[in-house]
């Protein structure tokens, strides 16, 4: 049975060597794996002659191992990953990172595979790998470009130390990846078992955190915080989100400036909750806070950080939109629904939807780290925010499906109370004022675009 042969090529913007040791760097793995892929990178030595990956993957209801074995390993120019053992018969992959002129490279992506089952095996499923193996890396592509053009952008920027608090969330593990393939180091506060050099454990509830954890920082970007969506706003949840905030960051904040040699930004998260329900109005950074729990929350959470001021720290609050990502979140919590034809209309449709894809949040927080002009509030979101209604037609056209079960606003108020109103039901148009001014470049400023980039379609 002869190999089958996939090729993909494409021009990047950066010298060879600064493309090869993107894929040198840890990271490298999880800016590859496309965002609907139910892959997992259990383990993985490097990229030199005979460091070997486990990748954790379903195909459809069963779990499996890959084992791949890096190969041929040419500094600058080239490496392979051949199966030891997985789902092909045969996988032989070779990178290579060719140059164009001093500031140009081809990335080529050659792939040798025969599928199990010989004859009947191609038969079956033939089609169906071509076509995955194109929609994988016309997004790995993509991926690629972009993270180069946004590393080349601050190249010439010294390399930080920096800790994340909440990094192993859906935000945090994206920033993970992109500070550590952009060369930067960095740490990772995690309630989990730290299983990794770069991770720490640590209990947030803690009266005093360890100055520690900290040591040698540029920066910190804090995450942490209760999923606000995590159910129904009883009084009891509404203390424990009030407490993973104000207090969480007032502790932080505490340790930092006690510190001889504090770090020099901290990054702490907000949300464009601060807003409330306003309606048309179009809000930008220097809007007052609205009415309701979730402003007030929002409003105290960002007066937590603000004595990190005064001990020279340079303090950012990104108000973070709605976050879009089929690896979690809002987006993920619709994708049944609506792939079932069942999706639909949440109220009357006409509240504004301020999204953002989960490339530009970490793009954008990143973005913020890296410019020192950048202080204060910066919202998060994309530059066109959307209603429900175009939010929900355009998601619908882009799966191929109907969108014909509205949600009645009534029906979401007692599924789920107060969050509903505040959440699902109010209308939040926000302008990116502070990223358009500081000349940030959107990697999918659209909706369509932005939805198709991320499902793969």
């Amino acid at each position: 049975m002869p190999d089958i042969i996939f090729q993909k090529s494409s021009e990047i913007e950066a010298a060879a060597d600064a493309l090869f040791d993107w894929h040198a760097r840890p990271g490298a793995f999880d800016r590859l794996t496309p965002p609907w892929e139910p892959v997992e990178l259990l383990s993985h030595e490097g990229i030199e002659d005979g460091d070997r990956a486990v990748i954790g993957m379903k195909i459809g209801p069963l779990s499996q191992k890959w084992v791949a074995e890096h190969r041929n390993y040419t500094v600058g120019s080239s490496f392979e990953d051949v199966q030891v053992s997985g789902p092909f018969a045969k996988w032989e992959h070779t990178h290579t990172m060719s140059p164009v002129s001093d500031e140009k490279s081809l990335l080529t992506d050659l792939i040798h595979y025969r599928l199990p089952g010989g004859p009947v095996g191609q038969l079956l499923g033939g089609r169906f790998s071509r076509h995955k193996l194109e929609r994988m890396f016309r997004w790995r592509h993509c991926r690629t470009i972009d993270d180069l053009k946004c590393h080349q952008k601050y190249r010439k920027q010294p390399r930080m130390k920096v800790v994340i608090t909440g990094g192993s969330g859906l935000i945090g593990q994206e920033l993970q990846s992109l500070l550590s393939t952009g060369g930067h180091e960095p740490i990772v506060l995690t309630r989990k078992v730290a299983t990794q050099d770069h991770q720490r454990q640590w209990d947030p509830a803690i009266s005093e955190y360890d100055p520690e954890w900290f040591a040698g920082a540029d920066a910190v970007i804090h995450l942490a915080g209760e999923n606000i969506a995590g159910q129904r706003w009883t009084s009891s949840f509404k203390d424990r989100l009030w407490n993973s905030r104000i207090d969480v960051t007032n502790k932080l904040v505490s340790v930092l400036t006690s510190m001889e040699t504090p770090p020099k930004t901290l990054i702490s998260a907000s949300a464009i909750g601060w807003y409330g329900d306003r309606g048309d109005e179009l809000v930008g950074e220097n809007a007052s806070a609205g009415e309701g729990y979730l402003p007030e929350l929002c409003k105290a959470w960002e007066e937590s950080s603000h004595s990190a001021r005064d001990a020279g720290i340079r303090v950012v609050n990104p108000r973070i939109g709605i976050v879009l990502s089929p690896k979690g979140g809002a987006l993920a919590k619709m994708l049944l629904p609506f792939k079932m034809g069942a999706g639909g209309i949440l109220g009357d449709g006409k509240q504004y939807m301020s999204w953002i894809g989960l490339d530009d949040v970490a793009g954008a927080i990143y973005h913020s780290l890296m410019t020192d002009s950048i202080e204060g509030p910066v919202n998060c979101v994309a530059p066109n925010p959307v209603t429900n209604y175009e939010f929900t037609k355009t998601l619908g056209r882009v799966l191929s499906r109907p969108t014909i079960f509205p949600v009645p606003g009534f029906m979401a108020k007692l599924a789920f109370g107060e969050m509903a109103e505040a959440l699902l039901l109010a209308s939040t148009r926000v302008d990116d004022g502070v990223l358009k001014s500081t000349e940030y470049q959107f990697r999918t400023p659209g909706l369509e675009d932005c939805l198709r980039h991320i499902l793969g379609r």
